[in-house]
């Protein structure tokens, strides 16, 4: 399967209208389709069941140089899979992408497949530590959705504790920078980690939240 026959495929499901209204909704210059994620999920499903891996990443690479909201949606989605051998070609493709994130819901998409890649090899947060140095903003936001996964565990073994603990220190570096992004992204992990534990996130709220926009404190805090 080729971008151009995938494509074909997105467009047969394409909603005049509901691209209108979801241009407008993501702020977006960016080509909408108006196909609903219900159908790219099925799509993608269906093309992910039919193709070996080496053709499922340039399948990927063809939807996301697109540049069609759709097709970047689907290239993320072609990817989002927790078992993928070998998996170093749709890393190396996911990290790729980061560098042209410029909304969050594509950003969003991208970052759940590499959650996958980085729970099956957690070497490669050396990579995402990099990223939260990044003059681009959502490279550095990247680095804390892309490490959620890290929130959610109630009886994390000592390298999940190490690894939480590095993206708290990566969270407080960014408490300064009041872009409303980053500081929603910090909630988030925060929010998500007091689900499982709820100390780290208070310790972090109370050694930072001051210099932390009210907002963000607020989502923070909201199931502590």
């Amino acid at each position: 399967m080729t971008p151009d026959d995938a494509l074909a495929q997105i467009r047969a499901h394409a909603d005049a209208d509901r691209a209108k209204g979801a241009k407008a909704y993501h702020k977006s210059d960016r080509l909408h389709l108006g196909v609903p994620n219900p159908v790219l999920n099925d799509l993608t499903k269906a093309w992910r069941q039919s193709l070996d891996v080496p053709r499922r990443v340039a399948l990927a690479d063809g939807l996301w140089q697109t540049d069609i909201y759709e097709g970047r949606v689907a290239a993320a989605k072609l990817l989002t899979q927790a078992r993928i051998r070998p998996d170093d070609a749709a890393w190396g493709l996911i990290a790729s992408w980061v560098p042209d994130f410029d909304s969050w819901a594509i950003a969003d998409h991208a970052c759940m497949a590499g959650q996958k890649r980085l729970v099956a090899d957690p070497a490669r947060l050396d990579m995402v530590g990099s990223w939260t140095t990044s003059e681009h903003m959502w490279t550095r936001r990247a680095a804390l959705v892309i490490t959620l996964p890290w929130t959610k565990q109630n009886n994390p073994k000592p390298l999940d504790i190490t690894i939480r603990d590095r993206v708290l220190g990566w969270a407080a570096t960014y408490v300064p920078d009041h872009t409303w992004f980053i500081q929603k992204a910090i909630a988030w992990w925060l929010r998500e980690l007091s689900k499982h534990d709820a100390p780290r996130a208070t310790a972090f709220l109370e050694a930072h939240g001051a210099a932390m926009k009210p907002f963000a404190v607020r989502e923070a805090r909201k199931y502590l």
